[in-house]
C-alpha cells in the first residue's frame, strides 16, 4: 500500500482574458501529477483580476498549509518558460483585468516593501526545463498585470505569517516558499497569427514537473547564468 503524502505543493494557473479562449496556464495546471516527488499536487484556478487573484490563493495557503507555492501566468510573447526574480508593489496595467478593473499607479498594499524576491531556486529550476529540452529563463520583470499582482500578493501575505510553534499543523510550520512562472502561448492560441512563438502544453507541462522537482530538491538555489542579460 502506497502512503499517503502528508507535504502538499500548491499550483496555480489563471483564467483566460483579453479575448483568449484558453489560458495556457491553467492547462498545464490540469495536466500535472497529483503527486510530484512525494508531494501532494493541489491545483488551483484563480481569477484573472485584481485583488480576487490574492484572495483566492491566500485562502488556499491558509486552508491547506503547502510547503511550495508555484503560480503559473500567461506571457503572449514571450518565447521561454519564464521563471520570475522579484514582484514590486505597484498596479499598472495596460488593459482591463476580467472584471472590469484598471488600476494605473497604485500600489498593491499600502506601506508594504516595494518589492519581495521570490523564494524558490529559480536558477535551478531553469537548469532542470532546460535539460528537459524546453526554452527557459529567469525574468527579472513580472510586469505590472494581474500575474504581478498576484506574486506580490502571496509574497507579502507568506511574510506576515507567524504561526506559533506547537500549535499549528507540523505543515504549517514547515517553511513556506514561494514564487511564480510565466509561460508562452499554446500552440492552439496562435492559430492565424504564426508568427507568434508557442509552445505544446504538453511539452509546457513536462518541464513545470521538472521546476518543482527542483524546487523540491534544492533549499539553496545553484549558481548559473539564467537570466535574460539586458
Amino acid at each position: 500500500m502506497l502512503e499517503k503524502p502528508s507535504r502538499m505543493i500548491l499550483v496555480s494557473g489563471f483564467t483566460p482574458f483579453n479575448g483568449e479562449k484558453i489560458n495556457p496556464s491553467w492547462q498545464i495546471v490540469k495536466a500535472l501529477p497529483d503527486v510530484i516527488s512525494g508531494f501532494r499536487v493541489k491545483k488551483l484556478r484563480v481569477p484573472t483580476a485584481f485583488g480576487e487573484s490574492i484572495k483566492a490563493v491566500t485562502n488556499a495557503i491558509d486552508k491547506h498549509h503547502p510547503q511550495i507555492v508555484l503560480c503559473l501566468g500567461q506571457a503572449g510573447g514571450r518565447t521561454h518558460m519564464s521563471v520570475e526574480r522579484v514582484a514590486i508593489n505597484i498596479d499598472d496595467a495596460g488593459i482591463a483585468d476580467n472584471q472590469g478593473a484598471w488600476p494605473i499607479d497604485q500600489a498593491i498594499v499600502q506601506g508594504a516593501p516595494a518589492a519581495y524576491f521570490c523564494t524558490l531556486p529559480i536558477k535551478a529550476m531553469v537548469e532542470a526545463m532546460r535539460q528537459k529540452g524546453v526554452p527557459a529563463e529567469v525574468s527579472n520583470t513580472a510586469g505590472t498585470f494581474v500575474c504581478n499582482h498576484l506574486l506580490y500578493g502571496v509574497l507579502h501575505h507568506i511574510a506576515l505569517l507567524k504561526p506559533a510553534q506547537g500549535k499549528q499543523p507540523a505543515a504549517a510550520r514547515y517553511p513556506m516558499r514561494a514564487g511564480f512562472m510565466h509561460v508562452p502561448y499554446a500552440d492552439s492560441q496562435i492559430v492565424g497569427r504564426e508568427q507568434l512563438f508557442s509552445l505544446p502544453i504538453a511539452e509546457m507541462a513536462i518541464a513545470t514537473k521538472a521546476a518543482i522537482m527542483a524546487a523540491i530538491k534544492h533549499r539553496a538555489d545553484i549558481i548559473s547564468l539564467g537570466g535574460k542579460q539586458h
